[in-house]
Parts: C-alpha cells; sequence; structure tokens
C-alpha cells in the first residue's frame, strides 16, 4: 500500500469522525459552555468579537500578511507531509510560548492573548498552504485556509457543509465569494471562550495558556492536514 493510498484512508476515517453525532458528555460539556459563557464580562466578549471580525477581514484581503510564503514545488506527497509535521512542532512550541506569557500577565495581557495567538495560527496555515504547494496571494486560498479554520474550531453543526466545500474546493472554489463571518466569530468564539477565560485568571493562567495554545495548534494541523488531503484525492 503506497503512503498516498494509506493517507486518503486516513482521511476518510478522519471525515467520518467529524460527521459522527455528538456523544452525551460532548452534548452535555457543550450545555455547560454555554453557562460558562454567560459568567464572562462582557468586555471579554467584545474584544474576542473584534478580534476575529478583523482578522477574518484581513485575511481575506490579504492585508495582514506582509510577505505570502513562496509555494513549495517538486516534492513528493510523502515529503510534503514530512515537512508539515515538522512546521505543527515549530508554531505548537511558539503558540505555547505565547500562551504562557500572556498568561501570565492577567487580564489585560490574558486579552491580548487572542488576537496574537489568532495571528500565530493563521501564519501557520499560510505555510501548511504553501507546502502543499497552493499560493496563497491567490484570494480563493485564503479563503479555503479560513473554511479549514472554521472546521477545526466549530460545533457539529456547521461541520457537513463546510467539509462539502473542502473536499470539492477545487470544483466549487469559482462559486464560494466570501466567508459568512459572522457564523465563523459566533462558532470559534464559542469553542475557545472557556479556554480564554480560565486564562485570564491568576495562579492558573500561564499553565492554562501554554498547554491550551499547544493542543489548540496541533487540533488545527491535524484538521489542516487532513482536509488537504480530501481536497487533493478526492481530484
Amino acid at each position: 500500500m503506497t503512503y498516498e493510498t494509506q493517507m486518503a484512508e486516513e482521511a476518510r476515517l478522519w471525515k467520518q469522525r467529524q460527521l459522527r453525532r455528538p456523544s452525551f458528555l460532548e452534548r452535555s460539556s457543550k450545555k455547560a459552555q454555554t453557562k460558562m459563557n454567560q459568567l464572562i464580562p462582557e468586555k471579554v466578549h467584545t474584544t474576542i468579537t473584534e478580534s476575529i471580525k478583523k482578522m477574518v477581514q484581513a485575511t481575506l484581503v490579504g492585508s495582514n500578511v506582509t510577505t505570502f510564503p513562496k509555494r513549495i514545488e517538486n516534492l513528493t506527497f510523502e515529503e510534503r507531509e514530512q515537512l508539515v509535521e515538522k512546521t505543527i512542532g515549530t508554531f505548537k512550541k511558539t503558540a505555547a510560548i505565547e500562551g504562557a506569557s500572556t498568561g501570565a500577565g492577567g487580564i489585560l495581557l490574558g486579552l491580548a492573548d487572542f488576537p496574537l495567538f489568532l495571528s500565530i495560527k493563521m501564519k501557520f496555515l499560510f505555510e501548511v498552504a504553501s507546502i502543499y504547494g497552493y499560493s496563497t496571494k491567490e484570494y480563493e486560498e485564503r479563503l479555503f485556509l479560513l473554511y479549514v479554520f472554521q472546521l477545526a474550531f466549530s460545533s457539529e453543526t456547521h461541520k457537513e457543509e463546510t467539509l462539502e466545500k473542502i473536499e470539492h474546493w477545487d470544483t466549487l472554489k469559482n462559486e464560494v465569494k466570501d466567508l459568512d463571518w459572522r457564523v465563523f466569530q459566533q462558532e470559534y468564539r464559542d469553542y475557545i471562550d472557556v479556554v480564554k477565560l480560565m486564562q485570564i485568571l491568576p495562579g492558573i493562567g500561564a499553565v492554562v495558556g501554554g498547554v491550551a495554545n499547544y493542543h489548540l495548534v496541533q487540533q488545527l494541523g491535524e484538521c489542516a492536514m487532513n482536509c488537504y488531503r480530501l481536497r487533493i484525492f478526492s481530484n
């Protein structure tokens, strides 16, 4: 069995896991999260919402990128994935350091972590796209990355529709002209609010920030790899 065949099967199984019905524990956790969100100060909600909105809009027009990573060519698919794995490792360490530093600084730095960490994840996705051989100078490729991001940090409600776009992006990309940024920012905010609330708590903020950022980049990396596998192998 070739590496490509193995990864195509891995992506198929990953897709199945994404579409499964949430467990009772997951549904209960969602209810608890909703209650926790009600305890978060409105200032925190506002900061998070505005950070997401601005970052999404900036990513779509490319205004938050000073230099686009150069598209990598002349590598086998396996070599590309090995390079992606190394990139995930690098960004996990960067994100962990950033999260621990801002988490140790109390409420104000805890709030500052949100746009900083969002920027790290966007830069990471741009790097991954270039490794798989796609040019993020193209608007459609930046839009694709936002759908990958949305899939990584959203509830089950939107996963099936998002996966359909991702898997058949090369066919659909000329039809999908924009992103519903309201859905994007609401889903992401709901997904991550509790973590960020804990990060601004005295005493545990640094630990929570470092560990959370590390694992969230790992999660995004796994999602990105499987999204590109689905897209590539569907052609």
